[in-house]
This record gives structure tokens, C-alpha cells and sequence, in this order.
């Protein structure tokens, strides 16, 4: 394959250091020795001999070619990575992650260079998809912490510049490029995540098209704005609609908060403080920031430098609430009402990234929360002369509904079950019972939840559940993921988005999350713990021998036989004339021990993870567990 731009990357490379050499410049050993510590390079060489080696890299044996979406996506093994914050090292060993590049022109905070140097790395723990979270330009305007959210969109089409690395005087572009065709040799596929609901509150859009916003009255009493209020009946009532998908008549916030919001201005004033401009009537009005919708009494705090983009033009619905904005009330959400020059624009973006940039799939942010036609356009523009491009939707249900809408993977409820094990079996069984229609993602953690090792600081316990989940997870109808930190046991927050405690809130201000500041995982001791990369290349090779086998979806394929203690979790597949069996300990603090009964009086075992070898006698197995661990063996065929 031809790489133009990691050809051009090189050249730069070699320039910075005729301009200014540096050997003055830490990198952590994990990503290129696979050890814990630190190395003392000079940055030029360092990246040079890296981006050569991928250069030399033989093609893969699978090079990523005649596969369709259905089949790469659901054999995928994905790191999540942002890049701005996962790419992040103390490199000065200052104590600090500056915002500003070094005296050398590299910087400390995470670059697609540094994402570049850190793909063997990914690679060698088996991972073969890389899902990098949004790289666009951020917003200013109430911009949360020194970097902003990247979720605070400010143009779809233009990168965030801090993503480059001054040193090498070339564009982001061209630095996003070379990253996607390092990974492409490397014989991984690339998935951007694409945030269609919403944009910064300082949009390049709103000056142009103040008609695909929400517009807010300057003021309005002395009442703050915020999500409307409803009553507890109110709220039973909304709540059975919904759960039916009953979306007729829908109940609507009282008149007061409907009042709030105005029609488009036709003239829009921006400045550093953002967009405001006068309603018909003359009223001052400004764009209405964003809020949680769903359920209609969320607590989470509110998206101040985010904005929701105006799907449908309707008067009757000019306001924002659960039933404008993600369960569309059925009178809303009409051919004639859709807001169609701003969905022929938000159609169009992935097309252009994929001329751009050769992308292999795409994320799709609150993919739940956008009108089904919009959703369908979307899929079937992407898709035109491309059916292995791949599309993953942020829902929680794996249903046939979504396959059928053209998606390959949803992200699942997993990491809002895992701290308490009855809360997976109790998923497990759900999942056994309907099936599961297309893969969802194996990971107990991302960027919006806490992580496994939240609230347990790098103890052991928080790599034992960490390792517990994986190798849970790679025996699932599922796709391993690991977002970046999980394997060296990272348990600080990225963002305090789902599940997180009052108590979580006051102790991480949002201003000093990675979402938002400058941040970097501990790269250099992993918390003072082994990191897991060996243990998830090893257990990734079982998964690989029994592929076929673990990506069965079915009904009743999701199997948990008993065992004689509640602390431990088992889960059998079986497809193919093939049964794997996983056995594990939720208790990471103490060691247990179970039994498992079998159809067949004596059977030699072996534990795949381990290599020991397990004896089934007088139709039992008697396993005996340490804290966290777990087995898994594959029984042999019962005997006709």
C-alpha cells in the first residue's frame, strides 16, 4: 500500500532534529520495551526508528481486505483511545502535563505522533481496531477546564490543532492521515466517533444557520435554565409511553418553561462570549445549552458548552426536552417537519472523512438520541460503494432492530453491571434468553463510566476484577475492548459522566478531569501493579481458537450452569459440537471454592488460562479459587 503522508511524517521528523536536537525527552518503556519505567531519549530518534519500523512491517496475512462489516466488527478486538489524553506523558518529568509544547516543539499533552509510536504497542497486546473518541475542533465558549470537551464540537470538518505536534511543522491532517496508514500496515482498522446530536455552543454552524439551534430568552425572571420539571404522576405517565413505544402525545413540559424558548433569529451576533440575537419581537435570545434528557429527571450536571442541533422545524415543538430531542413525539417526527439542509449536511460528513482519510468505521455518539430517518441516511450514504465499512451505535441493547438499521455493534450495558455479580448474571440471562442480534462491546469501563478500578486506587483488587471482566468478556458474543489505561489498572476518572456518586463529584471537579484538562494515565509505574498486557494477549489466543464459537449469538447459548457458590460466576458456550466452559471468582479480596456437576462420571480437564489440568470424578469438579481468578476449559465430546 502507498503511504504518502507517514512518507511525508518521516521526512519532518528528521528535519525537527537539524532544527533543534533534544535528548532531554522521557517516554514510558511500556510503549516500546513492555515494561514499567521510564527511558531518557532523544524525541527525533525515538519516532524516527518507530515510524520506520512500521514502514517495514511485512502486510498482514489478514490485510484488512474482503471482509464485510458484519464479519471484521464481530471478530474485532478494539482500544479506545483518546488520543489527547491517552497519548499524554510527563515527558520534561516536571510533575506537570504543560499545554504548551516543550523547547523541542513536541508536546506533553497526547498527538496523533505519539498515537502513532504507541501502535505497536496496541498491536502486541492483540487489539487489531483502534476507536479513537472525536478529534475536531473544540469550542471556547464555556469551555469546561484548560482544553474543553471533544465532545464540544466547533467544526466537524477541522481538526483540533493540538493534536499536531509543533515540532514537525505539518498539519493535523496530515499527521491524521499517516497515523491511519501506520495503522493500516500495522493491519489494524481505524474507527472515528462522530457526535451528530450536538455541537459547541459557539458553532461555526450558528452564524450561517442560527436555524439549526435552539433559541433561549435572554432572561426570563429570575427562574435558571435548566431541564423542565415534571410532577411524579407526570413522570409514570411518560415513563409507560415510552417503555410501550407509544410516542402519540407525548406530555409536554408546562407552558412557563415553553415559553422560554423563541424562534430563530434571522440575525446572529458572535463574539468571544458567544452567539445572541433578537427574536421577531424584538426579545434578546441566545443559544439554549444542553442538558440530559433522558430519563426526564436526570441529575447529571448540564452540558454547558454544548448545544443540541434542531432535527425538526416545527413551532409547536420549539423546546428542548425528552420529547423533542431523543423519544420524538410522532407529530414531531415527520417527513415534512425534518430540518432537511441540516441533515443533508450531517449525512455527508463521514463520506468526506472517508475520502479523506480511509477510516474503516464509525462510532456513533448518541446514536439513540437522533430521528431514525436522519440514523438510516446516514448508514446508506456512508455505505455507497463501501459495504465493509462498519457502523457501532451508543445504545445499550444488542436487538435485531439495529442490525436490521445497518449497525454492527452497540456498546452494551456491561459496565453498568459489573459491581455487583448478580447484576451480570442477571444480564447474562437476559442476553441468553433474546439472543444477542450483533456484538456488543466486552469492557466494564469507558470514557463516561467509572473505571473497573474505580474506587479501589490500584490495589490489587482492582487488576484482579479488571482481568476477571476481560476474560469474561472474550468468551461473550462481544468484542473485546480496552479503553486506554484498563490494561495498567488506571482508576481515575475521565470524565464523571454515568453511575458516579455525589460523593465521585466533589472529590474530581470537572475542571480537572482528562475530558476537559490535561491528564495522562500512569504510564510509568502502572499503579504500582503488572500490567495486564501479557495476560490479554494470552487470553485474546484462546479467543482466537474458539472465534466461531464465542461470537454465537443465539438464544440459549449463553449458558450458566450451577456451581455451589454465589461468589462465583460460570458461563458455557457451546456451539459447533464444541462446549467452553468459564468459571470465575467475583470475589477479588479472598479466595473461594465451588463445585460443578457433570453429565459424564470422569473426564480429564485442562485450564486453557493456566495449562494445569482439572479432574472431573464421581460427575463433580471441585475448583478452588484465589481472589479474582478464573478458569477456562473446554469440555470433550459426551461419549454416543
Amino acid at each position: 500500500m502507498t503511504t504518502p503522508s507517514l512518507d511525508i511524517l518521516l521526512e519532518s521528523i528528521s528535519a525537527a532534529g537539524r532544527r533543534q536536537p533534544s535528548n532531554q525527552y522521557a517516554v514510558p518503556n511500556l510503549w516500546h520495551k513492555g515494561t514499567t519505567g521510564i527511558s531518557t531519549v532523544d524525541p527525533v530518534q525515538y519516532y524516527s526508528d518507530i515510524v520506520k519500523a512500521i514502514l517495514a512491517t511485512e502486510p498482514s496475512s489478514d490485510n484488512r481486505t474482503g471482509k464485510s462489516a458484519s464479519e471484521w466488527s464481530a471478530n474485532a478486538t478494539v482500544y479506545n483511545l483518546f488520543v489527547r489524553f491517552a497519548a499524554a506523558f510527563d515527558h520534561d518529568r516536571n510533575g506537570n502535563i504543560a499545554t504548551e509544547p516543550l523547547p523541542s516543539g513536541f508536546r506533553e499533552t497526547g498527538t496523533l505522533l505519539k498515537a502513532i509510536a504507541m501502535l505497536p504497542y496496541i498491536r502486541r497486546m492483540g487489539a487489531d481496531t483502534v476507536y479513537l473518541l472525536p478529534l475536531t475542533s473544540i469550542g471556547v465558549v464555556n469551555r469546561k477546564g484548560a482544553l474543553g470537551s471533544p465532545y464540544a464540537i466547533r467544526n466537524p470538518y477541522v481538526l483540533d490543532p493540538m493534536l499536531a505536534e509543533p515540532a514537525l511543522g505539518l498539519s493535523t491532517e496530515i499527521q491524521l492521515k499517516a497515523f491511519v496508514e501506520a495503522a493500516h500496515l500495522l493491519g489494524m482498522r481505524v474507527v472515528f466517533e462522530y457526535v451528530f446530536r450536538t455541537a459547541s455552543i459557539d458553532s461555526d454552524w450558528v452564524p450561517e444557520h442560527p436555524d439549526w439551534f435552539y433559541w433561549l430568552r435572554e432572561s426570563y425572571g429570575d427562574v435558571p435554565y435548566g431541564p423542565p420539571g415534571f410532577s411524579h404522576d407526570r413522570l409514570a405517565e411518560i415513563y409507560e409511553k415510552v417503555d410501550k413505544h407509544d410516542l402519540r402525545n407525548l406530555p409536554e413540559p408546562d407552558e412557563h418553561y415553553r415559553h422560554r424558548f423563541v424562534a430563530a433569529p434571522a440575525m446572529v451576533v458572535t463574539n468571544e462570549t458567544g452567539s445572541s440575537g433578537h427574536a421577531e419581537d424584538g426579545t434578546p435570545c441566545v443559544i439554549a445549552s444542553a442538558f440530559s434528557d433522558w430519563p426526564p429527571d436526570d441529575s447529571q450536571p448540564p452540558w454547558t458548552d454544548v448545544a443540541y442541533l434542531k432535527m425538526h422545524d416545527d413551532p409547536r415543538f420549539n423546546y428542548i426536552a425528552y420529547n423533542t430531542i431523543r423519544m420524538y413525539d410522532q407529530e414531531l417526527d415527520r417527513p415534512e417537519s425534518k430540518n432537511t439542509a441540516l441533515w443533508e449536511e450531517i449525512s455527508g460528513i463521514i463520506p468526506w472523512y472517508q475520502e479523506q482519510y480511509g477510516i474503516d468505521g464509525a462510532m456513533i455518539d448518541m446514536g439513540h438520541a437522533l430521528p431514525p430517518a436522519l440514523k438510516a441516511a446516514i448508514v446508506v450514504k456512508a455505505r455507497e460503494g463501501r459495504p465493509e465499512f462498519a457502523f457501532w451505535d451508543e445504545n445499550f441493547d444488542p436487538s435485531p432492530k439495529l442490525r436490521e438499521e445497518g449497525f454492527n455493534a452497540v456498546f452494551g450495558s456491561l459496565p453498568f453491571v459489573i459491581q455487583d455479580v448478580q447484576y451480570i448474571k442477571g444480564l447474562l440471562n437476559f442476553l441468553n434468553k433474546t439472543g444477542v442480534a450483533i456484538p456488543f462491546f466486552a469492557t466494564g469501563e469507558n470514557h463516561n463510566t467509572p473505571r473497573v478500578c474505580h474506587g479501589l486506587e490500584g490495589r490489587l483488587a482492582g487488576r484482579r476484577r479488571a482481568l476477571f471482566l476481560f476474560t469474561l468478556g472474550a468468551v461473550l458474543p462481544a468484542m473485546p475492548f480496552i479503553h486506554a489505561g484498563m490494561e495498567i489498572c488506571e482508576w481515575h476518572p475521565v470524565n464523571l459522566g454515568l453511575n458516579f456518586t455525589d460523593e465521585d463529584r466533589r472529590r474530581f471537579p470537572t475542571e480537572s478531569l482528562p475530558l476537559f484538562s490535561a491528564g495522562a494515565c500512569d504510564w510509568e509505574d502502572a499503579n504500582g501493579l503488572e500490567p495486564l498486557c501479557d495476560d490479554i494477549g494470552r487470553i485474546l489466543g484462546i479467543r482466537s481458537r474458539y472465534l466461531d464459537l464465542v461470537t454465537c449469538g443465539r438464544m440459549g447459548s449463553i449458558i450458566q450452569p450451577y456451581i455451589s457458590d454465589a461468589a462465583l460466576l460460570t458461563v458455557m458456550r457451546k456451539s459447533g459440537g464444541k462446549t467452553l466452559i468459564f468459571a470465575g471468582n467475583s470475589n477479588f479480596n479472598d479466595p473461594v471454592s465451588g463445585t460443578m456437576e457433570f453429565d459424564q462420571p470422569e473426564m480429564s480437564l485442562e485450564d486453557l488460562l493456566s495449562g494445569r489440568p482439572l479432574v472431573v470424578k464421581e460427575h463433580k469438579i471441585v475448583l478452588d479459587f484465589a481472589p479474582g481468578q478464573c478458569y477456562l476449559f473446554e469440555l470433550p465430546e459426551a461419549p454416543e
